[in-house]
């Protein structure tokens, strides 16, 4: 059986200047590949609501789920909750329940609950809130698309809360072999390889270090004995 595909839009022009390092985009693929759902796409977008809408409109009909994160905040260009009601053609309000958690979190602090913490309550209708434990202010779930803060430590708990609701494949399985041999030494045989174990992930990523060049050799796959099989192979390929 074929594992559920995810695409992830990373939103915001701090990512796109290079102010901000996004870590967000790592930290799912790790996550999904413990579940078995295959992470297919990635895209980094600006803060541009045509931009934001094309890819949630095109990405939701090419993958079974799509995570954004950025651009649900407080300010001017957090602007992702009304991008995603103009892909869905739903209309998008401050929300009761939103409201609610926002007010209570604000009130237990002692600050303002002013319009601007406000806009983090409008929600698109039709959606399910997604769990913020840290700063409170929720994500929201609208069909297959996960809409979560940019805030790394945020972003990591509303993906541990979608995860285990999500139905996921075969977990992936991975080994790795340490080659110090040139990539232009390597790619024939690393191509006949490829070639026998079409079903795994083969992939090569060259070093160089101490004068020493080489490659990290991953095999990737669902099934553990062709993964077994493929790195037999390879090490007979490349004996140490």
């Amino acid at each position: 059986m074929t594992n559920p595909t995810a695409a992830m839009i990373v939103i915001g022009d701090e990512i796109l200047s290079g102010r901000t390092r996004d870590s967000n985009m790592n930290h799912l693929a790790k996550e999904l590949t413990k579940v078995g759902i295959d992470l297919r796409e990635a895209r980094v977008v600006s803060d541009d609501r045509d931009a934001i809408i094309g890819a949630i409109t095109e990405l939701r009909d090419k993958v079974d789920h799509v995570f954004t994160s950025g651009g649900i905040g407080p300010t001017h260009d957090d602007i992702t909750a009304d991008c995603v009601a103009a892909a869905f053609g739903v209309s998008i309000d401050i929300r009761e329940d939103a409201y609610a958690l926002l007010a209570a979190h604000y009130e237990r602090q002692g600050s303002e609950f002013n319009a601007a913490r406000q806009r983090m309550a409008r929600i698109p209708d039709g959606a399910v809130l997604i769990e913020n434990p840290v700063s409170i202010a929720p994500g929201f779930a609208m069909d297959n698309v996960y809409v979560m803060a940019g805030v790394p430590a945020v972003f990591e708990t509303m993906v541990a809360s979608v995860l285990p609701t999500l139905t996921g494949g075969a977990p992936l399985l991975s080994q790795n072999l340490r080659v110090e041999r040139g990539e232009g030494d390597i790619a024939g045989p690393l191509s006949e390889l490829a070639s026998e174990f079409s079903d795994l992930s083969i992939g090569s990523y060259p070093f160089q270090k101490n004068g020493i060049y080489g490659a990290n050799i991953v095999i990737r796959g669902a099934d553990g004995a062709r993964v077994d099989a493929a790195m037999t192979r390879l090490c007979e390929m490349f004996p140490a």
